[in-house]
Formats: structure tokens, sequence, C-alpha cells
């Protein structure tokens, strides 16, 4: 995953199937996968200044226990199973099938494939039949002529006049047409148009399929996030609740001060605080994943394995190398296709000034009460027709077509700088995001040391209160900001992939290992 790829395009959903057993259980109906984790519990040693007091390394080393907060299990302690991480893979599954704006798409896709076969159709021969009855009462010369008498015998006609002698004629008719167009280069060119939007239908489908994915994602590296923070700030928690104990005791027994008294109580009310806003962003990271994969996925675990061991890979390769890919970028293609179908409209207005040369053929019966009116007709017939003028409709067409080309040119253009852009700035940020974790790394280990140290001082009344609290809440806040990091370079990760159109399961599958990792 560290290093470029040569993917296609998205359509995330053909490579997924065929991924899902890393992620889900025997059962199919399962979503979640069984990640295998340590959760420790650390022995607590009594501090010399109180009974109740909890060493700091053992609190900020198992956020299993009342006071932890990495899920280290310290060696020769009791181990017990993490709870499993929900599947990624199988909620971005649960997620196409469940979408209703993708779902959307894919319904307008299907639809706009519909207009190739409708283009062709005016190249083909068209067929008509036709049927109808007449009923016609008139004046003419011989109702207007009384002394007429169809009877009589020198007129040797019979009754043939009757009908027109009673001004009453009953007609049947039916008539069988075909045209076949012999040249026509707006129809021609209708049916390239026609393919040029099928292609950039299924495109918007490619770029819901992959902005869905990254949502996904989001909402569940969000999720993970919390859940992580909040077992972090709970175990915080704990820990100053013990520490304001102890302050207390040593406060009624009139060895302590008032002031470290009122200091950790003023800690403790800040880690609740934030233990509440935890608790709103898991709910809120939970009920975005609800509302993408029809599912709620459960965040129960909170442990987090030795954040020091944790190793990013940094082996990106060059800038160009990735630039040069930008062009496979979804938004990118469908700019280009979007282009092309102007382009093809364009075609179609232009060929508004050529003649269209059709063949008919048809062929009609006509039955009546008035033998005279009986008839049987073949024809046959070449029609060329030529556009001489209309008013300057088709030039000032044409022009509007050439502008709307240039439009759509431009936001190809647009799309690709966009593109561009997005893979400088991920490369920035995931080279920071390396950086900055093993910074924090470093600077968690000088932590640990410096809380060790200052809990000696407290105890040998060289350090008061203030200072143990202070280095814990660092050490707290620093593997917070440790895992949001790691966050933050799992979502760079995935969005450098969608910028250059490689983003695939596979990416959500290491994504999934990564986070495995860091649970412990």
């Amino acid at each position: 995953m560290a290093k470029p790829r040569t993917t296609g395009t998205l359509l995330l959903a053909l490579p997924l199937c065929g991924q899902l057993a890393w992620a889900q259980t025997a059962s199919a109906a399962d979503w979640t996968h069984r990640l295998p984790a340590l959760d420790g519990a650390a022995n607590a040693t009594p501090a010399a200044s109180g009974a109740d007091a909890v060493p700091a390394d053992s609190m900020l080393d198992n956020p299993a226990s009342p006071a932890a907060a990495s899920g280290v299990a310290a060696p020769g302690t009791a181990t017990s199973a993490a709870e499993p991480l929900p599947s990624l893979p199988a909620l971005f599954k649960a997620a196409l099938d469940n979408d209703a704006k993708l779902a959307s798409q894919r319904y307008e896709a299907e639809a706009s494939q519909q207009n190739v076969p409708m283009a062709e159709a005016g190249l083909k021969p068209q067929v008509k039949a036709s049927a109808g009855y007449i009923y016609q009462q008139s004046d003419n010369y011989y109702t207007n002529n009384p002394a007429y008498n169809p009877d009589n015998e020198l007129s040797r006609v019979g009754s043939d006049y009757e009908a027109r002698y009673q001004g009453v004629t009953r007609d049947q008719t039916w008539q069988l047409q075909l045209t076949q167009p012999l040249f026509s280069l707006e129809r021609w060119r209708k049916v390239g148009k026609a393919e040029a939007q099928s292609a950039a239908a299924e495109l918007k489908v490619a770029v819901g399929e992959r902005d869905l994915a990254l949502n996904v994602a989001k909402s569940y590296l969000d999720a993970f996030l919390a859940s992580r923070k909040l077992g972090l700030l709970d175990a915080k928690r704990k820990s100053l609740e013990l520490q304001v104990k102890q302050a207390k005791r040593a406060y009624d027994l009139g060895v302590g001060d008032r002031i470290n008294l009122l200091e950790a109580r003023s800690r403790l009310d800040q880690a609740v605080s934030d233990t509440l806003q935890a608790e709103n962003e898991l709910d809120n990271a939970l009920s975005a994943l609800e509302r993408l994969t029809g599912r709620l996925p459960r965040f129960d675990g909170s442990t987090l394995g030795d954040l020091a061991t944790v190793d990013l890979p940094s082996d990106w390769g060059t800038a160009d190398d990735w630039l040069s890919r930008t062009a496979d970028n979804v938004e990118v293609k469908l700019g280009k296709q979007q282009q092309k179908v102007a382009e093809a409209e364009t075609g179609v207005r232009a060929a508004g000034h050529y003649p269209e040369l059709n063949l008919n053929l048809s062929y009609s019966d006509r039955s009546s009460n008035d033998p005279f009116r009986e008839s049987r007709d073949a024809s046959a017939s070449v029609q060329l027709d030529v556009p001489i003028y209309q008013g300057g409709y088709t030039s000032a067409s044409v022009r509007q077509g050439e502008l709307s080309a240039r439009a759509s040119h431009a936001s190809y253009t647009n799309a690709l700088k966009l593109a561009r852009q997005e893979v400088r700035t991920r490369l920035r940020s995931l080279d920071g995001d390396v950086r900055q974790v093993k910074a924090l790394q470093r600077s968690i280990e000088s932590s640990r040391l410096f809380l060790q140290a200052a809990e000696k001082g407290q105890q040998l009344g060289l350090r008061d209160l203030v200072d143990v609290l202070d280095a814990r809440a660092k050490l707290y806040d620093q593997r917070i900001q440790l895992v949001e990091t790691i966050r933050q370079y799992l979502l760079d990760q995935l969005n450098l992939q969608a910028a250059v159109g490689a983003l695939d399961t596979r990416d959500l599958v290491d994504t999934m290992t990564l986070l495995q990792r860091v649970s412990g």
C-alpha cells in the first residue's frame, strides 16, 4: 500500500467481494471481524504517600484497568482478548447496498445506456401501419340532380352510382409505410453522443463509489479514535478520582495541602467534561456509519497496543510518479468524458447544415361502398431534404455547442489541477504524519520518565501534587494526540490512493491491519 500501484478505475464493488474472506467470519451475516488482541491488567503498587495511590506507569500502560491508558500488559500480568473491531470492508459492502444516492446514480447510468439503442434506431428502417374508417356525407352533381336515375337502363351503370346518388360514402382504409434513411449525418453523430453519455454516467457511479468509500472510512476512523480516546479519558478520570481521594485523605489528616486538593478536583472535573465530549463524538461517528451502511457497528473496545512500536510506512516514492498517475483519477476521467460529450453534441448540431436522403416505400388499400373510390396503391420514392435557411437557428446552435465544449474543457483542466494539488497535499501530510508520530513516540517516552521522577520527587517532598498532575495529564494528552495522528495518516493514505484512481478494497484491508496493530 505504501508504494504506487498501477490500478485502473475505481469500481470498488467488483474487487470487494473477493477479499471479504479476510474481513468476515464464517457467518455471512456477521459484519464484524474478530481480531485477536491482548488486554493487560498491570499490577498496582501503593505509593508511599497513601494506600490508595496508583503508580503512573501502571495507570498509563493499561486502560483496561481502572487507571489504564495504553492497553499493554505488563510482564507476568493476566491478559484477555480485546473487543473485536468491526470489519471496514464489510461495512463498505453494506454501504454499497444501502446508500440511496449511489443507487440513484446507478439507475441514472442504466437509463443513460438506453440512449444508445434509441439513437441507433434512427438509422434503422421505420415501419408504420395505419388503418381508418371514413363516413362522409356530401352534396354533389348526383344529389343535386333530381332527374338523374341510376336505375335508368340508358345509363348502363346500374347501382354503381347509388352511393353518389345518396351522397353517403363509407370507406375503410389501411396503409403500410417503410422509411429507410440512406444518408443522415445528424443521426450517425447522435449515436456517438449517446455512447459518450453512457460512459460518462458510468464514471459518475465510480465517483460515487469512491466518495462513499472515503466517507465510510472517515466515519469508521472517527469512531475508532473516539472509542480509544474515550478509553484513555476514562482511565484518566479514574486515575484522578484516586488522586483526589488520596489528596483529601492527606488533607483530612492534616499532612496535605488544600491547594493540592482543589487542583486535583479541578483536573477531575475537566477529565469528566472531556469524557462526555468523547462520548458525543463516538455517538456522532456511529450515527454517520449507521446512515451510510444501514448498520450500527459497535466499538466497545478501548485498548491500545504498545504505541511506541507502531511503525508507519514512509516510502512513498517520488511526487512525479504520483503526479503522472492523476489522469486515472475518476473525477479527471469524468471531466474528460464530459468534454467528449460536449464535443459530440457540437457535432450533432453542426450536422444540421447537411442534407438528408430517405427511401420511402408504401402500400395502401381503400375499400368503399362507392366502387369509384376503391383503390390499391404501391409507391416507392427517394426523398432529399436540403436545409437552406432556418433564420440562423442552426448557426447559433452550433456556436452554443462550441462554447459548451470549451466550458467542459475548462472543467476537465480544473479537475486535473485539483487532483495534482490533492496528491501534493497528501504526500506532504503523510510525510508530516510519519515525522509527527516518531516525535510523539519519543515525547511519550520522555514524559513517562518525567512522570516517574515527579512521583518519586513528591514522595520525597521535593515536588508537589501539581507537578504530578501536570505530568500525568500531559502523558494522557500525548497518547491521544498520537492516536489522532495515526487516524490522520490513514485518511491521508486513502485520499492519496483516491487522488490517482487507485483506491480499492486492499486499502481498506490495509487500514484494518494497521488499526489492529494499534489496538494491540
